[in-house]
């Protein structure tokens, strides 16, 4: 009786506190704000802790189990011998004493008894010869049941009465208003990044990209792009495409089995679009002692029309 009534005293806390969101919710939203968690953790992080509570509640329930159903097992294996009339009834006391042992944990867990002690728990009355005995509910089982009470008035009045923490809706705005935040810092972050499918043909770019074709590039196609052991990049042949795009490509990936490196790894994507721009600058440029072309001519209006 006690336990029904601290449970419809709960369901009628938690009804009040239902009643009181729902003329909460007719208000004027407000502006998100993301709160700071109380306790010092998230709410993720506060279910993850009572997940792991609970699974070591079952896991210890699942070790008494077992140990109860080998007692079970031994038993049946190896029944205890049957007292006759004529042997005196030890007391539970006594048959400690007996046995050498006090009782383990389990036993205590499991409020189970000596078979000896089996006429004592016997209640007094039978039908058709049927005898009940009074079997006590299990300590676990009570700390269990217990503690699940205690872990729903916590729970109740954390999220919903002293309202400390946030509640599924909440949670939802909060996740959304920090995903629009990591969102716009990724644009800010990525507007500066070129790629070659947004590398684009800018003339201001070329006196940066000389500086980065001198440093790296003059060793394998020469001081003004005339080719040595890389091909001659003034010329309108060209062996992988000479749009801006194409160019940025090899820069970018390389083409090991023709000796030309990657510099995705090497080079910011900035200074991969400056030294595109800088090469594109090179054409007709007729430096002294060309190396021979390589490659397909490239038409940048023939190009053009059959991208189209």
């Amino acid at each position: 009786m006690k336990k029904f009534s601290l449970l419809m005293m709960l369901l009628a806390t938690a009804f009040v506190s239902f009643a009181q969101e729902g003329v909460a919710a007719t208000e004027e939203e407000t502006k998100v704000v993301i709160p700071e968690p109380s306790l010092g953790i998230t709410t993720t992080e506060l279910l993850i802790i009572t997940l792991l509570v609970f699974s070591i509640i079952l896991l210890f329930v699942a070790i008494t189990l077992y140990k109860s159903f080998r007692v079970i097992y031994q038993e049946r294996l190896n029944p205890t011998p049957y007292k006759t009339k004529e042997d005196r009834r030890l007391e539970y006391e006594e048959w400690v004493k007996l046995n050498g042992e006090k009782p383990s944990i389990w036993n205590k867990l499991l409020s189970l008894k000596p078979l000896s002690a089996e006429k004592d728990l016997e209640i007094p009355h039978a039908y058709d010869g049927i005898k009940e005995l009074n079997n006590p509910v299990p300590a676990w089982f009570n700390v269990l049941f217990y503690g699940t009470l205690i872990f729903a008035a916590g729970y109740l009045y954390y999220y919903h009465i002293g309202e400390h923490g946030e509640r599924q809706d909440d949670e939802y705005k909060t996740e959304m208003a920090k995903a629009d935040l990591a969102k716009q810092k990724f644009l800010a972050k990525s507007a500066s990044s070129v790629d070659e499918n947004s590398v684009k043909v800018d003339p201001s770019q070329i006196a940066v990209g000389k500086g980065v074709f001198n440093a790296n590039c003059i060793a394998c196609h020469g001081q003004n792009g005339e080719g040595l052991v890389g091909p001659n990049l003034t010329d309108e042949f060209w062996l992988h495409g000479g749009s801006v795009k194409d160019i940025f490509k090899v820069v970018k990936y390389g083409v090991p089995e023709k000796g030309m490196v990657s510099w995705e790894k090497n080079m910011s994507s900035a200074n991969i679009s400056a030294v595109t721009n800088y090469i594109l600058s090179l054409q007709g440029s007729k430096p002294a002692n060309p190396k021979a072309p390589q490659g397909e001519k490239y038409d940048p209006a023939a190009a053009e029309a059959v991208a189209n």
